[in-house]
């Protein structure tokens, strides 16, 4: 009998005609050490006139939605993630249900109980994490999530996409000082999310690098909005020692002081250079084309979703958190102070 004969051969039609169990052939397929070398030769050989051609392993096709949570997504920042995330899920043909948990990082108690209901493929947390029982919860239920940059320092366990925050901030402030700047402000997102405190951390070394002690009053936190760099702005500005340079936390942030330092009757960069973070596509649109720290969102977000796609398709990770570079984009906002 051959395959042209009778149709493909199976693994039943090998274990017939060599007088063993299905369970020995696929051993043989499998290049297990445990068949006796005769039986194995037997096996070989059948499958060998057989033209057996094993099917391939092929993982499952992926269908159905994944739900994508924010924190907040009222920025030009979350439309980058989005875009991110949809260039990898639509060539997929994955469809997205976003949703934002008003500006909170972590999902109100009843929020899984909603997931479940939805039955997602995986979950994606944008700038918010699980607690201990909604992590329980879907990992009994075998649904995926990866959190995209993470507000706290999460378990081995737990996939995460971010940038170099640290990096980031560290090169800002070395621009800043490389250009004359002795009197460096920093203004960032909430205190209790890292990427916040790592940016500011960053800020903190390249100061201590130059021997520079970093002023307390001009370290200041809030949201990553326009209204938090414009506020802190006006306040910073209007001192008797104001700084000469500020580096924000984000390119709303940036856009906020810029509208701050104009209010006061300062040009940008003449009078003050201003440094933001994120690379929107309108920072290099803006009136004063603005210095920033690219720290390439879309793709950050698109590894994320690739690494979800990837879990949902019980395919493994080849390491659970990835941190991508972070660089420094000059523009027009950044000059040498003005010489008194």
């Amino acid at each position: 009998m051959t395959e042209s004969e009778s149709g493909p051969a199976t693994i039943a039609v090998i274990a017939d005609e060599v007088g063993v169990s299905a369970a020995t052939v696929s051993k043989v397929l499998n290049g297990r050490a445990d068949v006796a070398a005769r039986t194995r030769a037997r096996v070989e050989e059948s499958l060998e006139r057989h033209g057996y051609r094993r099917r391939s392993r092929r993982l499952p096709a992926v269908t159905g939605h994944i739900d994508l949570v924010f924190h907040e997504f009222d920025s030009a920042w979350a439309m980058e993630v989005i875009q991110g995330v949809e260039a990898v899920t639509a060539p997929a043909r994955v469809e997205l249900v976003v949703s934002q948990l008003g500006g909170k990082h972590r999902p109100p108690p009843h929020w899984a109980d909603d997931v479940l209901g939805r039955s997602p493929l995986g979950v994606l947390l944008v700038l918010c994490s699980l607690t201990d029982t909604q992590r329980r919860q879907l990992e009994r239920q075998r649904i995926p999530f990866v959190v995209l940059d993470t507000d706290s320092a999460t378990a081995a366990s737990v996939p995460t996409v971010g940038s170099n925050n640290f990096n980031g901030g560290l090169l800002a402030t070395r621009h800043l000082l490389e250009l004359g700047h002795r009197r460096i402000a920093v203004i960032s997102g909430p205190q209790d999310v890292l990427c916040s405190r790592a940016r500011v951390a960053g800020y903190r070394s390249a100061l201590d690098e130059t021997g520079l002690p970093a002023d307390p009053d001009l370290v200041r936190y809030g949201l990553f909005t326009g209204h938090t760099g414009y506020q802190h702005g006006l306040e910073l500005l209007d001192r008797p020692d104001p700084p000469t340079a500020i580096f924000a936390g984000s390119d709303m942030q940036a856009m906020g002081v810029i509208r701050a330092a104009r209010r006061l009757g300062l040009q940008v960069p003449a009078d003050l250079s201003v440094v933001g973070y994120d690379n929107v596509p309108m920072a290099a649109w803006s009136a004063t084309a603005l210095t920033t720290v690219d720290q390439h969102v879309q793709t950050m977000a698109g590894t994320a979703a690739r690494m979800l796609l990837d879990l949902a398709q019980g395919a493994p990770v080849p390491m659970t958190r990835i941190d991508l570079v972070t660089e420094l984009v000059v523009r027009e906002s950044t000059a040498p102070p003005r010489s008194t």
